[in-house]
């Protein structure tokens, strides 16, 4: 058998002369190339077997220990994150405790008049508003939150002490002007003796005075000129039944005469109350209040506190 091998030069070529030896060898040698590049080609077709491949037992337990690692830390910032969130909310519920009182003691003030009721309404919401951003907004972070409440808790401790203060000022204030001896001990009638010397209505003789009387109608109302403590309620010699009240700082009043007795020893009496009704008990020539004053155990002339402003 006989080859032709064609050069590239000139197109010259050559016979080379094969014998069936050297011809059956070249022929094993192109079927072997063939048949290694058929299987190749099927190797590369096959499947990777689990044993070569990246999911081999070892990496697939090192993934699922992974897993496993990943899923309990995120468990425990779940947890984290929920005390966190119990944390805040209990502090929001201190807060709105502690508003409430704010608003107690600001609708105090606004009864008290100190404030004007049009210009504070405690039971809405402040007015806030503006125009919307263009950018959209951001939600806080945890960190943020609780520093924002942390301010928040400072702001609202000092305007708690602030309050206190002022409330216990005007408290003191209310007191001294409940306790303020001012005004008439009656609500209708007229001043029938005053204060000083007289004629006795009794005996004709010149005799002193302490205090004023003011008639009026049988059974009217005899009121406290000043808020105070009932330190006497009982019938006494000449006085009849009488109303005796201790309004501190040495001050005391007295209502005699009186038809019957509204209060008891020990009882605190407003400013305006009505602590007896007008009658003519003890001494007395007709319906009226004897009305005296006494400052340390002096007696003072009730008609400078008759007609003193009340405060």
């Amino acid at each position: 058998m006989n080859i032709i091998l064609v050069g590239k030069k000139h197109g010259e070529s050559r016979v080379l002369a094969v014998t069936l030896p050297l011809a059956a060898l070249v022929l094993c040698l192109v079927l072997a190339l063939v048949g290694g590049a058929a299987w190749l080609g099927y190797r590369a077709a096959q499947p990777v077997s689990s044993s070569e491949s990246e999911f081999s037992p070892a990496v697939i337990a090192a993934w699922q220990e992974r897993l496993s690692n990943q899923q309990r830390e995120l468990a425990e910032l779940e947890t984290l994150a929920s005390q966190q969130v119990d944390a805040l909310t209990l502090r929001l519920g201190e807060m709105q405790g502690r508003l409430l009182r704010l608003d107690a003691m600001g609708q105090r003030f606004v009864e008290s008049g100190l404030i004007a009721s049009d210009e504070f309404d405690f039971d809405q919401p402040a007015a806030v508003g503006g125009p919307e951003d263009t950018m959209p907004g951001e939600s806080y972070t945890t960190p943020e939150l609780s520093a924002m409440i942390g301010q928040l808790e400072t702001r609202i401790a000092d305007r708690e002490q602030q309050l206190r203060l002022l409330d216990s000022l005007i408290s003191r204030q209310q007191i001294e002007k409940e306790r303020f001896v001012a005004g008439r001990p009656i609500t209708w009638g007229w001043l029938s003796s005053r204060y000083g010397y007289r004629s006795d209505p009794f005996t004709g003789r010149r005799t002193w005075h302490s205090g004023v009387d003011l008639a009026g109608k049988d059974g009217s109302d005899i009121i406290a000129v000043a808020a105070g403590v009932v330190t006497y309620a009982d019938d006494r010699h000449g006085y009849g039944n009488l109303v005796e009240i201790d309004h501190g700082d040495g001050l005391v009043t007295r209502y005699a005469h009186c038809k019957t007795i509204q209060v008891e020893v020990g009882d605190i009496v407003q400013k305006g109350q009505v602590v007896a009704l007008m009658g003519s008990t003890g001494r007395s020539t007709g319906p009226h209040v004897h009305f005296e004053v006494l400052r340390n155990g002096k007696s003072q002339n009730p008609e400078h506190y008759i007609q003193r402003a009340s405060r």
